[in-house]
């Protein structure tokens, strides 16, 4: 099968998938409950399996092992941004029936932004062969980075250089507007508060791009492969963030489980040229490290520090 049918089909799917959840089962906001998160979680999990069976049936198995490992990547990576949007919403004090208005129109943002990341990744990688080194490199530092921080992420509205221009640039209005990202009062156009917590996670997301991206141009640089696994991933994160948003402070290992998944994959393409390493051997890794982790966050829960004892 032509492949140009793919990326027509494909994005053709995504399309209507989007126009579906917004104007059909999100046309009214309201506040995602638990039972429904985890009901589309497993259903963009399972829509993801089915895909990756195409992948596998009609493009070969090693596109479908790549496609598999790829996903895996990809979701076990975007839970970093997961904490981050838990903070952003606390910060700002989002009503949480707004939330998922946000997080829709903030992973259509994503989408294009990896788009053209992946494009220029491919692209380079294929005209220069020695970026492959320059990944690696760069997969490793960010673990060993990642590794050795203190695992909780921060940030800082106030000194966000993008959120300090609308601000001085722009009439914001100093409530929400209801799930309004702009209202006109008195024939001026203002921004919401509603709309700058949008541009923080459009950001965030560009930071996490940088490291997710390279690292599944590790795996392959296919660019039908890393498109669709990172759409899949990001489908399904809105339901992932609702689902775990009440559960988030116990996986405090992961943020280790990800880090060595890093190291793992830029060491793998650092000795690409010397030892292949096969990529079911590749999703096993990235799988146990994955699992492992969770595991260990249940097992071995964060303890509270104690509070002062009265002398």
């Amino acid at each position: 099968m032509n492949n140009t049918w793919f990326w027509v089909g494909f994005n053709v799917f995504v399309l209507a998938m989007l126009l579906l959840d917004l104007l059909v089962f999100n046309r009214k906001a309201h506040v995602v409950r638990m039972r429904e998160a985890l009901t589309w979680s497993a259903f963009w999990i399972l829509l993801s399996l089915g895909f990756n069976y195409l992948v596998y049936h009609y493009m070969g198995r090693e596109a479908g092992m790549n496609f598999l490992t790829g996903y895996l990547l990809e979701k076990a990576l975007s839970v970093d941004n997961l904490f981050v949007f838990l903070l952003i919403f606390t910060y700002f004090k989002v009503p949480p029936e707004y939330q998922h208005r946000i997080l829709f129109w903030g992973v259509i943002g994503a989408l294009v932004l990896r788009a053209i990341f992946i494009v220029v990744g491919a692209a380079l990688i294929a005209k220069f062969t020695w970026t492959l080194y320059l990944l690696g490199a760069f997969l490793v530092y960010t673990g060993v980075k990642m590794a050795t921080s203190a695992g909780d992420p921060s940030i800082d509205p106030e000194n966000n250089p993008v959120v300090k221009f609308l601000s001085r640039h722009l009439p914001i209005t100093s409530k929400f507007e209801g799930g309004k990202f702009f209202v006109r009062k008195e024939k001026l156009l203002f921004a919401t508060p509603l709309f700058v917590v949008l541009v923080m996670v459009e950001t965030t997301d560009v930071v996490f791009a940088a490291d997710s991206i390279p690292a599944i141009l590790a795996v392959t640089q296919d660019k039908f492969i890393v498109y669709t696994s990172n759409v899949f991933a990001l489908l399904g994160l809105r339901a992932l963030y609702f689902a775990l948003a009440g559960l988030m402070q116990l996986f405090h290992y992961l943020h280790y489980g990800l880090a060595l998944i890093l190291i793992f994959i830029g060491g793998k393409l650092l000795v690409h040229d010397f030892v292949q390493v096969p990529t079911e051997w590749a999703l096993l890794v990235v799988a146990f490290l994955l699992g492992a982790s969770v595991v260990l966050s249940l097992l071995m829960p964060k303890k509270e520090p104690a509070d002062d004892l009265p002398a």
